[in-house]
């Protein structure tokens, strides 16, 4: 009988506004932080430990709100902010003083490496901002306001707050990018391919392109991203566009196989981006070790780049708002992003012979142990009658003798890894942990204060966004 598990789960504008709407591309390539370690090209610890002290980190907690999203599944979701500071190297591009952001992309990284979504945030948007607390300790008040606020007034933990608030969507990490390292991370990559529907002579952006596909480095593609009015139709949305395929044909050259094949060019590439961003202080070396490891798999056919549905905003046509009929789902479905239980390890055989793989562990073969680990009366009778009418067996449930537990845990004795993932799948934000002194076989659920919520679906597809670009389509293909 399992009395007492231990504690814990794991778990027209003026100059200065133009050039840093025009950086507003740089704070994606952290994406490539990610993606390319799915290769595991990078596996000697020394190395690790190079690349990690390359990077800049800013400790955040405290200035996070006190109630947030709660983190539903295995899912990593890391808010990337693209910075137009002018300290130290960056001074070359300007003297404008603090920091201020026109990129706000929530980066989505499917559990299992089943996909990546790169979610766009419209500057230009009008949105309900919470109050923000300064590194101080003053607070910012909530207000209604363009969503790039938030940085340039409260940093990076106010963008969080406020992207956390308005898609109830729980972030992980964030990471950081000014654009002193944008030459140094494409140069690394051996430059990038593009595609210009026309010839592009622009002196004010130094920026001079023959017609068609080729491959920009150093100023070429810091012109490139810098150009607001001789490519598309200069709104907001349209370089939001230009700017997702750029980072698509980021994605695409940053994991070709030629490179990932070059340990030397892949270490190479992530100190460039290491020595380009700024992280909070819980995305250590570790976390990032994990996060790459959940990943090793990723391809560009899984990358997809998207924009937050938008509508005109009444009060002001140069500005836009959320359309919550379409934006709700895409935030409904990344909250929901469950991965379905991996199959067992295939055994010597073949399907239907004896030593063939085992079929995949339904409901229906999950015994379940309910235990109430609170003082709400019936909580883990209620829970238990959810479960059964997802097909699950309930061997029992009741009162836990050791009182208040604080986090709901999902625990598993020796053989039982199969059967207790089918239960996290159906119990999303717990990922269940194995007890050598529990009885083999068995499951149990121990409700804490945080609740168990008993999903619908085990799995919600992420929904098709109009316009969305996947990182590995052509260049040319891409345009429009």
């Amino acid at each position: 009988m399992f009395e007492s598990p231990p504690p814990g789960a794991e778990q027209e504008e003026s100059p200065r506004a133009r050039t840093g709407r025009a950086w507003r591309v740089l704070g994606v390539l952290s994406v490539i932080t990610s993606l390319v370690l799915v290769a595991g090209s990078i596996t000697a610890y020394m190395l690790w430990r190079r690349i990690d002290g390359q990077i800049g980190r800013e400790d955040v907690t405290a200035q996070l709100p006190p109630h947030r999203p709660p983190k539903l599944n295995d899912a990593m979701n890391i808010l990337l902010i693209g910075s137009d500071s002018r300290m130290g190297a960056n001074s070359r591009y300007g003297t404008e003083v603090g920091e201020r952001s026109d990129t706000t992309i929530l980066l989505h990284l499917s559990p299992g490496g089943n996909q990546a979504l790169g979610i766009s945030f419209p500057r230009d948007s009008m949105v309900r901002i919470p109050d923000c607390r300064r590194r101080n300790g003053s607070v910012i008040p909530g207000r209604l306001d363009m969503i790039n606020s938030a940085f340039a007034l409260g940093g990076s933990a106010c963008t969080w707050a406020t992207v956390e608030s308005l898609t109830r969507i729980h972030i992980d990490h964030f990471v950081k990018v000014d654009f002193t390292g944008f030459k140094r991370v494409v140069d690394a990559l051996g430059g990038v391919e593009i595609c210009v529907p026309r010839r592009i002579d622009d002196p004010k952006a130094e920026l001079h392109l023959r017609r068609g596909r080729q491959t920009v480095r150093g100023d070429q593609a810091l012109g490139y991203v810098r150009t607001r009015y001789v490519l598309g139709d200069g709104s907001d949305l349209g370089r939001i566009r230009r700017q997702q395929q750029f980072m698509a044909s980021v994605v695409k050259k940053a994991t070709d196989k030629g490179m990932l094949k070059d340990p030397g060019r892949v270490y190479a590439f992530l100190s460039a981006v290491a020595r380009s961003i700024k992280v909070d202080r819980e995305f250590t070396m570790q976390a990032m070790e994990k996060t790459a490891s959940g990943l090793r798999g990723m391809s560009a056919g899984k990358v997809r780049f998207v924009t937050v549905p938008v509508e005109a905003y009444p009060a002001d046509r140069n500005r836009v708002q959320f359309n919550a009929a379409q934006a709700e789902p895409l935030f409904r479905a990344i909250r929901d992003d469950n991965a379905p239980p991996a199959p067992p390890a295939p055994a010597p055989g073949g399907p239907g012979k004896p030593g063939g793989p085992p079929k995949p562990v339904t409901p229906a073969q999950v015994r379940v142990t309910v235990l109430n680990a609170t003082t709400e009366q019936g909580l883990a009778g209620r829970v238990g009658d959810r479960l059964k009418a997802r097909g699950f067996q309930i061997v029992r449930t009741g009162t836990k003798k050791s009182g208040s537990h604080a986090k709901t845990e999902i625990v598993f004795g020796l053989g039982a890894r199969d059967q207790a993932a089918v239960l996290a799948a159906a119990v999303p934000g717990h990922p269940p942990r194995r007890d050598l002194r529990l009885k083999p076989g068995t499951v149990y659920l121990v409700i804490g204060t945080d609740g168990a919520t008993v999903g619908r679906t085990v799995h919600r597809p992420v929904p098709k966004i109009a316009g969305e670009i996947r990182a590995d389509r052509d260049a040319c293909g891409q345009q429009g």
